[in-house]
C-alpha cells in the first residue's frame, strides 16, 4: 500500500543507496523530463531489472502518480501534478549532481550526513525554473538554437536574444549557460535565473563548443601569497592554500579565468590592504588578454 502522500521523507528508514537512487530519479525527471533506467543503472552500476524495480516500487510506494511513461520518449516524464518527496524540487539539486558528476555524495546537499559539530556556508540559491533549465539542456544536448528573453544589468528590459547554448556552467557563485549569442556575434555568458519562462527550441545551430576559442584556450594560472605581506605572513597564506614553492596553479579554460580571479579577489590587489587580499595572480601579464578590463 503507498504511503501517505505528504509524509517527510525523512521519517522513512531507507538504505542509503536507495534513498539516493529515488533522489535521482526526482531529479532527473523534473529538470530533464526524461528518466530511463539507464540514468539509474550508469549512476549506480545496477542491472536494468534492478532500476526498473526502483522506479516502480518509487511510484508504487511514495509517489504514486508522480511520473508518467511517455511512448515517444521512451521513459518518464513528470506528470502534471509532479511533487517532490525525496527532494526539494530546487534547480541546485540537478545542477549540483551534475557538477559533481560521479560524486553523489556531494550532488545533494541536502542529504543530512555531516557530523553535529560541523557546518556548512552556501551561497544564496538563484531562482531558476524546470521551464527555463529543460529547454536550455536539450538544446546543449541536440544542438539547436534557442530564442529566450534575457534582462541583464546593460539592458534590465527582457529582449528577445537567439542563442545556441553548448554547456551549462557553475561560475562558483551562480550558474549560467555558455552559448553563441547571434545579435553580438560571438560566445557569451547568460545567467540562467535571467532567462524568462518557456525559451522556445528552433533550428539547429552551426556554432557549438569546438568553435568557442576562449572554451578551447586552456589557461594556467599562478596564484601567490601577496608580496606586501611579511614572510612569515606569506608562509601562512602558503600553507592556507596547499600552495607548492609559494605558489598555487589553477588549470581552467579561458572563458572561465574570469570566474575564478573573482572568486579568489584577484582583480584589484592595489585596492585593498594586504591582509585582506592575501593572495595575488602572479603571472597576470600573461593571461591578461583573457580577462575582463585587463587588456
Amino acid at each position: 500500500m503507498a504511503r501517505t502522500a505528504g509524509k517527510n521523507a525523512a521519517d522513512w528508514p531507507l538504505r542509503w543507496d536507495l534513498l539516493l537512487r529515488y533522489r535521482l530519479i526526482e531529479v532527473i525527471a523534473l529538470w530533464e523530463g526524461r528518466l530511463t533506467t539507464n540514468h539509474l543503472q550508469r549512476a549506480f552500476g545496477i542491472g536494468r531489472q534492478q532500476a526498473s524495480k526502483d522506479i516502480n516500487h518509487y511510484l508504487a510506494e511514495y509517489a504514486p502518480g508522480n511520473l508518467e511513461y511517455d511512448r515517444s520518449l521512451k521513459g518518464y516524464k513528470p506528470a502534471s501534478t509532479f511533487k517532490p518527496v525525496f527532494t526539494r524540487g530546487v534547480a541546485d539539486e540537478y545542477l549540483q549532481m551534475m557538477h559533481a558528476r560521479e560524486d553523489l555524495s556531494c550532488a545533494f546537499e541536502a542529504l543530512d550526513v555531516r557530523e553535529l559539530n560541523t557546518e556548512a556556508l552556501l551561497p544564496p540559491s538563484r531562482d531558476l525554473r524546470p521551464s527555463v533549465l529543460r529547454p536550455i539542456l536539450q538544446a546543449c544536448r541536440d544542438k539547436l538554437r534557442v530564442e529566450i528573453q534575457y534582462a541583464s544589468l546593460s539592458n534590465p528590459e527582457p529582449e528577445y536574444r537567439v542563442i545556441q547554448p553548448h554547456t551549462v556552467v557553475h561560475s562558483g557563485m551562480r550558474w549560467h549557460v555558455r552559448a553563441w549569442c547571434e545579435k553580438s556575434s560571438g560566445y557569451r555568458d547568460f545567467v540562467l535565473s535571467r532567462i524568462q519562462d518557456e525559451p522556445d527550441l528552433t533550428l539547429p545551430g552551426e556554432h557549438h563548443a569546438e568553435q568557442d576559442d576562449a572554451w578551447q584556450e586552456r589557461l594556467t594560472l599562478q596564484v601567490t601569497p601577496d608580496p606586501r605581506l611579511s614572510a612569515a605572513q606569506q608562509a601562512v597564506i602558503a600553507l592556507d592554500y596547499g600552495m607548492t614553492d609559494g605558489a598555487l596553479t589553477i588549470e581552467c579554460r579561458a572563458a572561465m579565468a574570469n570566474y575564478i580571479v573573482q572568486l579568489l579577489r584577484l582583480d584589484g590587489p592595489q585596492h585593498r590592504d594586504p591582509e585582506a587580499q592575501q593572495v595575488v595572480l602572479a603571472n597576470r601579464d600573461e593571461v591578461k588578454g583573457w580577462l575582463w578590463g585587463a587588456g
